[in-house]
């Protein structure tokens, strides 16, 4: 029997980073992965899937809409081959996964293939595809194990009409009308795709406003520039039924009033969040405690109710982000190695990318009225910088809310070109606990759209703002 001083349970970007973390702090690593290649959703059917098709249509949609203002002309019609576009995508896909063996190997981390379940607390049992099996032991083992899309009691996922982020991602034709159930990140990324491409694409949500964990704001800036893009939005609207025929989808739903609803398309995506995914971990073998939601549970460390297991990532409290589980890995590893590190969950950033991106760090302004802090807002225009207006990306704002008595930075909230790349500025700034004076006395190099930052802070110092 082979034995580890740690083992991984699934190779996302938390246990795959956690693999590496530990097999630099010395310890002798194995990971265990249920599918035949390593990454996880994020890198198979999530973030990098996602982003490559989110590209292809954005260059489609630049081609048919703006490529004659620039000068460019393209002779005959512009066409999609939605056929080499997912081939693309999943070429991507590919190489990143190739990329994560590659450092399996060079981090000398056993890498083994199939169901890992506890035998025990110590003990790891891998069910393989071939019906064979073998027991490890770890002196310590790191659940990283991620989540899968969620449903509504009602709704049978059929993955052929009613289909979930994992099928959206590899559709064999462009939908005429694709129903979204859901106004979230993955929801508005991938709707913002078809769209692009030429779908009708109407999204229903639960809440008042989409992406409602986050900024007003926000919420209200994306929701603008997605309606001239041509996509339509029923907020305060629950979903009560939804059935299919051979080639459509018929949902309904009751309105802010309760008067039934009726939407029809031939794609209905269901987005209504993730949840925890531990089926066939033999959790009850070791002893290990869930929470009435699914999720495992960890005290401060990261450590479950049994000693020698941690958990981190998707399975775990807390936003279901791959960078925040990259994050807790790496916190894991270190613990075992006897450091003290540390993680500011506040300071975990939020990104949506569509286009425009939208991203956000700390408190909104809603969590800062609720919790009766006394602050003050800045924010700035991305029309009003001379790159956005080069580029032609004109949508957005930076808002930045500082402490109104000591000037701290609390919150940072943007829609805008490259917000995605700009928001790591405020995570910095943030972490050394910047004033708004701080950030707005930083050189930004012009043209940039990180100007917006400096324009923002200098908005919220003294109400100074250069350029508008």
């Amino acid at each position: 029997m082979s034995t580890y001083d740690v083992a991984v349970i699934g190779s996302g970007p938390g246990g795959y980073v956690a693999a590496i973390r530990c097999a630099q702090l010395g310890m002798k690593t194995a990971i265990i992965e249920k599918y035949d290649t390593l990454g996880g959703t994020c890198l198979n059917v999530g973030c990098i899937p996602s982003k490559a098709l989110l590209d292809s249509s954005h260059h489609y949609y630049d081609a048919v809409k703006h490529f004659e203002e620039h000068g460019i002309e393209i002779p005959g019609d512009v066409k999609v081959n939605l056929e080499k576009m997912i081939a693309r995508k999943q070429s991507v896909v590919d190489t990143n996964t190739a990329g994560i063996k590659y450092l399996m190997d060079k981090n000398k981390i056993d890498v083994f293939h199939g169901l890992g379940s506890f035998k025990d607390a110590t003990h790891i049992t891998i069910a393989k595809a071939d019906g064979k099996s073998e027991t490890i032991e770890a002196k310590n083992s790191i659940i990283a194990t991620g989540s899968k899309p969620s449903t509504l009691p009602f709704i049978e996922i059929d993955k052929k009409r009613i289909i979930t982020s994992t099928e959206a991602l590899s559709l064999t034709e462009i939908p005429k009308h694709l129903v979204i159930i859901g106004g979230g990140v993955i929801g508005l990324e991938l709707g913002q795709v078809y769209r692009r491409l030429g779908a009708e694409v109407s999204v229903i949500e639960y809440m008042d406003r989409i992406i409602p964990t986050m900024d007003a704001s926000l919420s209200k800036e994306l929701q603008k520039v997605l309606k001239k893009q041509g996509m339509k939005f029923y907020t305060s609207h629950k979903v009560t039924a939804v059935k299919t025929t051979a080639k459509k989808v018929i949902i309904t739903a009751d309105d802010k009033k309760g008067n039934p609803v009726e939407f029809e398309g031939d794609y209905c995506l269901v987005s209504v969040g993730r949840r925890p995914y531990t089926d066939g971990l033999g959790l009850e073998n070791a002893g290990v405690k869930l929470s009435e939601t699914g999720q495992v549970e960890v005290n401060d460390h990261l450590q479950t109710n049994v000693a020698n297991i941690y958990a981190i990532g998707d399975v775990v409290r807390g936003a279901m982000l791959a960078h925040k589980a990259e994050e807790e890995g790496v916190f894991v590893a270190e613990t075992l190695a006897g450091q003290k590190p540390h993680i500011d969950y506040n300071l975990i950033p939020g990104v949506v990318y569509t286009w425009p991106e939208v991203a956000a760090v700390g408190k909104t302004e809603e969590e800062l009225k609720d919790a009766g802090v006394s602050y003050k807002s800045g924010q700035f225009a991305m029309r009003a910088l001379g790159r956005s207006r080069a580029s032609g990306d004109i949508d957005g704002f930076v808002k930045i809310l500082a402490d109104a008595s000591t000037d701290e930075v609390l919150g940072v909230h943007m829609c805008g070109a490259r917000v995605a790349d700009l928001i790591a500025e405020a995570v910095t700034a943030m972490e050394f606990r910047a004033s708004a004076e701080d950030i707005a006395r930083m050189s930004h190099a012009h043209p940039t759209y990180a100007e917006a930052v400096k324009e923002a802070a200098l908005a919220a110092t003294d109400n100074r703002p250069l350029h508008s």
